[in-house]
């Protein structure tokens, strides 16, 4: 904070208390919150995505789609990529399903590009304003090097039974619509690019934007849903909101498929808020329902923060810049200097501070308690 222009730091913090039948109430504080203000997203796009994924799949109304039905991928363009295995999977084919839990289990940057192949920009960024997150704007696949152009195509795509018997096929599409940040927004001082140095700001225009609240907005919408207007909730069933939740909260070694394992994967491998880079297992009493993102030097969190044993819980999301030289993709950034730190206590102050907070009424977390494998 004695460097907030330095960290460009956005915090989003939402006490709850509960009314006598267990409803929540919201009261929420903010830290240099500016939707206006750039700052580059990274992976916590992803959420949307994955949320909308399931609301396209259940809108479709067609006999035998499902979340587990096999999606092949297909390319028609040089740049596309094709899908047709997953090995990672129990039945070795990709699905909207698999690919979602890869997604909130440890960001796989695969998965959501193909569910953002599936949606296109038009469907995605819609949706996102029509619901109340206007300050969104995403348009491109991720660490893949394709233009703006290329990333209005979307590659064709066949949903198959575990028959092999075709579902549903899309052809190829493109939007002609642009999205693009109208600000215009540049970042540093210098960059590299396919090893050459650049001596000015990095162009953000065509970059992905998700504002603080947008984000912050997306979790909460997730976790109580009942607290918004009709109009802003994600059209989504009951059982797709509780596997989102499940996926978002579970820690990568309770997964069986996919599998991810010790020493790569560690508890906290994507749980930021109070644990950082903390090697060691979390604690059973608690449980994060977030995303979280690190990119060009920016390190960023959503969740929804539970500790059953005690009673606790809240919602806090945040970003901070670290990049101190003010060059981008050089892989010189401040995360473990600065950024995790930063999480680590900003997790722990406020997880204090509810723990002290007294409430006239503690949570019943019945509806989210959840059995993981």
């Amino acid at each position: 904070m004695e460097n907030k222009d330095k960290y460009h730091v956005q915090i989003l913090y939402t006490q709850i208390d509960r009314h006598e039948d267990n409803s929540p109430v919201f009261r929420q504080f903010s830290y240099g919150l500016d939707d206006e203000k750039y700052f580059y997203p990274a992976s916590t796009v992803k959420l949307p995505i994955a949320v909308l994924a399931l609301e396209w799949l259940e809108s479709q109304d067609v006999r035998g789609l499902s979340k587990e039905s096999m999606m092949v991928v297909d390319s028609v363009r040089a740049s596309q990529i094709s899908a047709f295995i997953d090995s990672t999977s129990f039945s070795l084919m990709p699905s909207v399903g698999h690919y979602i839990k890869k997604i909130l289990l440890v960001s796989d940057n695969d998965a959501y590009n193909r569910l953002y192949e599936l949606l296109g920009q038009d469907y995605i960024n819609e949706r996102m304003k029509e619901i109340g997150l206007a300050n969104t704007v995403i348009n491109h696949r991720l660490s893949l090097p394709m233009s703006a152009e290329e990333n209005r195509h979307f590659n064709p795509i066949r949903f198959l039974d575990f028959e092999g018997e075709l579902i549903l096929d899309l052809p190829a599409r493109e939007t002609s619509n642009v999205y693009a940040n109208k600000v215009k927004p540049a970042i540093g001082k210098a960059y590299y690019n396919s090893g050459e140095l650049v001596n000015e700001p990095m162009d953000f225009t065509f970059k992905n934007k998700y504002a603080l609240s947008d984000f912050h907005g997306t979790v909460m919408r997730l976790v109580f849903p009942g607290n918004f207007e009709d109009t802003e909730r994600f059209r989504i069933s009951e059982e797709s909101r509780k596997f989102l939740l499940k996926y978002m909260s579970m820690l990568p070694g309770e997964s069986d498929y996919p599998s991810y394992e010790l020493p790569e994967y560690y508890d906290s491998y994507s749980k930021f808020f109070k644990f950082g880079r903390d090697k060691n297992p979390i604690p059973g009493q608690f449980r994060i329902f977030n995303k979280t993102g690190m990119a060009y030097g920016h390190l960023l969190d959503g969740a929804y923060f539970v500790d059953f044993e005690n009673g606790v819980e809240f919602f806090v999301s945040a970003v901070i810049y670290v990049n101190e030289n003010e060059t981008l993709n050089d892989n010189q950034y401040e995360y473990d200097e600065v950024a995790f730190p930063f999480y680590e206590e900003l997790g722990e102050y406020l997880y204090q501070l509810e723990r002290n907070r007294v409430k006239v009424r503690k949570p019943v977390f019945d509806s989210i308690r959840m059995d993981y494998p």
